[in-house]
């Protein structure tokens, strides 16, 4: 088979939606309540141009927005590739292409409604509903305490609006109860770097892409997820053949066909893997021994299964609050430890063969190529995720290729400002801005200060997390719950778990959001919030990027930004001190957040830096931003003339944790009754719940309904033809769905896929809510399932 060239894979994943389509082979049928994608043009028109971050993924590519008068308004009529952005350097996905889009469907939420108990709703003003919303909360807070309420935000969050919330959360009801929707995709890439480092957020930068010489993708399906970054490794390996692409994953995808080499293994088996690697290394002598000396120390926690379990009891008052205990231990330690990952062994619960295990230790041991480990998803919702973390951690600190251009673990993330916000902002139950936890006292005494609140105002207890919070939620432990900027009604595992029926009883559930979901579907009150340029705004992408946009356009009808949404239902209540600001209060809000960044290697750039450039990569100090951290000459808090300095790592002397981490099997495996692997993803066209990419046109047409990847030696031993209609059982739930044979995607016999991006197709009430020891995310890629002909 001919291998795709990078011209060839562009034109798939940037090119017209005649060529999507094409890719896809699906036929077109109309979306409810879909209009054209947008209805006017711009021609004879005066547009405008902006600088602004794409609303969509992770990456944080950079677009020139253009605005035009039509019909007397102003609207974003057109998008294009920023060129001047040193992260797409003027490149877009299918998804960037058609931004303006998503913003114009019909259906646009406009003004506050008020859900009656028989359903019906009510619009109201939004005096009303700021009123009713503080009424609520204040009467929970009165009633049952700061543990009864509680925020459920996102990674799609600007800066300011997950700010707001955190200080009306944190500084005003005294709760920890909020958490955002990244605990569901990025908590484990968080707690690993936090173990490893005692600082979360890659060390590394996109420039690695160019500098790398292997790339190593553990369960990434990077030319469909992040396709923009994914070109630029192809770009690299065409102007240096030498570079290779290692695709280790559970099925093949479109990025197995650019990789020089494929290793599929059984699912949960990584770490098995990662340990096979790791003795190979250590058996061939490949361990930097001088780099391990002077920059690490070796670590364990607990490791025992039965002590940890996955969190994923039927019992509705099940809480899961397993704390790991780390203790010392040393390279014998390690060494023995490694030395029971036999290549036999890890062949044996892999499937991945001695010969390609060899050659992936020969790859991470090589001191004369860089090695960039890629990961997301894949890794991360894993019930051992923080481990596989720590062990991705570890094939770089033991071979020394780290903190250095192109050699360096590397975490990509799905939404646009979960960096930014979720995790730098810290709107996470046990957090604070700038790695700051709530349980720290000295944490807790400096955000006390900085926000002009009395000593002990913050409480020391983290909130529930997302899973443990929509389980009290729904046992009535949570009376009142506020979901902006997210899906939860889709995308939580074993959804069926956390039903709502709006009006029954003392709960109280608000959804702010720009479209109808199923999460508004069942919201006491819905609000309808601005949407991306429709309010000023900054993110934080996957590289420590942040980018700041201007308000370009008005929201429709009575839609208002997030954050101000927070700060008026904050004063209502009488927390007004925690918003001082008269006027726009975006820039003094953001110099504030800042000042708990400064001088702690995590400083943001200044306001006026932002809005000037395309973005700058933290830690930025004298105006400088920094590309690699914790390398010497690069980073300006490191001191030493040469190497790295984890200078964050204080508890472990400013040295890296090599943690020692087992293999444990996923908490589901298929069986008799249950004999397929379920997996869940995306796709290029659809961004998460779809509830903005399948409003526009030609993303719709492309992929218009969630499918089933199957096997086609399965599907000729169930009798089942592509396009056929099959159901998918669980232990919790069924689904019906097409079935596709043979398509972008192929699983293995025993597996198969399905995209979670359809509202109608709901397959999270058959996945399992297992989560992760440490991050307590969920795992979304291994339950069991039946597949039955209809």
């Amino acid at each position: 088979m001919k291998r795709p060239t990078r011209r060839s894979f562009l034109r798939t994943v940037a090119a017209a939606p005649a060529g999507i389509a094409a890719f896809t082979a699906r036929d077109v049928h109309a979306a409810t309540k879909l209009r054209d994608a947008m209805a006017c043009t711009a021609a004879g028109k005066e547009v405008t141009w902006d600088k602004a971050p794409c609303r969509y993924c992770g990456t944080g590519c950079g677009v020139e927005v253009g605005v035009a008068d039509v019909d007397g308004k102003k609207r974003v009529v057109q998008v294009r590739g920023d060129q001047k952005s040193p992260v797409n350097q003027g490149l877009l996905c299918a998804k960037g292409y058609h931004l303006p889009g998503f913003l114009y469907g019909e259906d646009r939420l406009l003004y506050p409604q008020r859900r009656h108990k028989d359903g019906t709703l009510e619009r109201i003003s939004w005096d009303a509903a700021i009123d009713l919303i503080a009424s609520k909360y204040k009467e929970a807070l009165e009633k049952h305490g700061p543990e009864s309420v509680g925020v459920y935000g996102s990674g799609q969050w600007t800066i300011f609006d997950g700010y707001a919330a955190l200080k009306w959360v944190k500084g005003g009801m005294r709760s920890n109860n909020i958490d955002p929707n990244a605990r569901l995709c990025m908590a484990s890439a968080v707690m690993g770097f936090v173990t490893t480092f005692q600082s979360d957020e890659p060390m590394g930068c996109y420039a690695d892409f160019e500098a790398g010489d292997d790339f190593v993708l553990w369960g990434n399906n990077m030319a469909e997820m992040h396709p923009v970054l994914f070109s630029r490794i192809l770009e690299n390996k065409r102007k240096n053949p030498g570079v290779r692409i290692i695709d280790l994953s559970t099925r093949r995808t479109p990025t197995t066909e650019y990789a020089d080499m494929y290793i599929e293994f059984q699912p949960g088996s990584d770490l098995a893997i990662a340990n096979g690697i790791l003795n190979l290394l250590v058996k061939n002598e490949k361990v930097d021994q001088r780099f391990v000396r002077e920059n690490c120390v070796f670590k364990r926690g607990i490791e025992d299964l039965e002590k940890i379990g996955y969190g994923c009891s039927a019992d509705q008052s099940e809480k899961y609050t397993f704390t790991d205990s780390v203790t010392d231990s040393s390279y014998e330690d390690f060494v023995a430890f490694v030395a029971e990952y036999t290549p036999e062994k890890v062949e044996e619960i892999s499937g991945v063969s001695p010969e390609q295990l060899k050659a992936l230790a020969e790859v991470y041991g090589d001191r004369n190529r860089g090695t960039v480990s890629l990961w997301c998803m894949g890794v991360n919702q894993h019930t051992r995720g923080t481990w596989m973390n720590n062990l991705l951690n570890d094939l770089h600190l033991v071979t020394g290729k780290i903190g250095r251009p192109g050699a360096n673990p590397f975490s990509l993330t799905g939404q646009p400002s979960a960096c930014g916000t979720a995790r730098e902002v810290g709107t996470l139950s046990n957090r604070l801005p700038a790695d700051m936890v709530v349980m720290n006292e000295a944490h807790r005494r400096k955000a006390e200060e900085i926000w002009h609140l009395e000593a002990g105002t913050i409480n020391p207890k983290p909130g529930y997390h997302t899973v443990d919070m929509w389980r009290a939620f729904a046992r009535g432990d949570v009376k009142c719950m506020w979901v902006n900027t997210t899906n939860p009604m889709v995308t939580l595992p074993n959804v069926a778990r956390v039903d709502y029926e709006p009006g029954q009883d003392d709960r109280f559930l608000v959804v702010s959001d720009i479209y109808p979901t199923p999460t508004t579907d069942v919201a006491d009150l819905i609000l309808p919030s601005a949407a991306w340029v429709e309010a000023e705004g900054m993110f934080g992408n996957s590289e420590r990027r942040t980018q700041h946009w201007h308000k370009m356009v008005d929201p429709p009808g009575e839609s208002k930004e997030d954050a101000w949404q927070f700060v008026e239902v904050a004063r209502r209540m009488g927390y007004a001190r925690l918003f001082p600001w008269s006027g726009d209060w975006h820039k003094p809000m953001f110099e504030e957040y800042r000042s708990f960044t400064l001088g702690l290697g995590k400083d943001l750039a200044s306001y006026e830096q932002l809005e000037q450039s395309r973005g700058m990569v933290w830690p930025v100090v004298d105006g400088k931003e920094t590309l690699y951290r914790y390398a010497a000459g690069i980073d300006p808090y490191v001191k030493k003339d040469k190497g790295v300095h984890f200078y964050k790592a204080k508890a472990y002397g400013e040295k890296a944790a090599v943690f020692l981490r087992p293999y444990h099997p996923p908490a589901e495996v298929p069986d008799a009754t249950y004999d397929f692997w379920l997996c869940t993803g995306r796709v290029l066209e659809h961004w998460h719940t779809g509830s903005m990419t399948r409003r526009v046109k030609e993303l719709h047409q492309a992929v218009p309904e969630a499918y089933v990847e199957l096997n086609p030696a399965d599907a000729m031993r169930l009798g089942i033809k592509n396009g056929e209609r099959v159901r998918l059982v669980s232990r919790r739930g069924s689904l019906e769905l097409p079935c596709v044979v043979d398509g972008r995607g192929r699983p293995p016999r025993g597996s198969v896929f399905v995209p979670f991006f359809d509202e109608s197709k709901l397959i999270n009430r058959l996945t399992l809510d297992a989560m992760d020891n440490i991050s307590k995310e969920p795992d979304y890629k291994k339950c069991a399932v039946r597949v039955e002909r209809i």
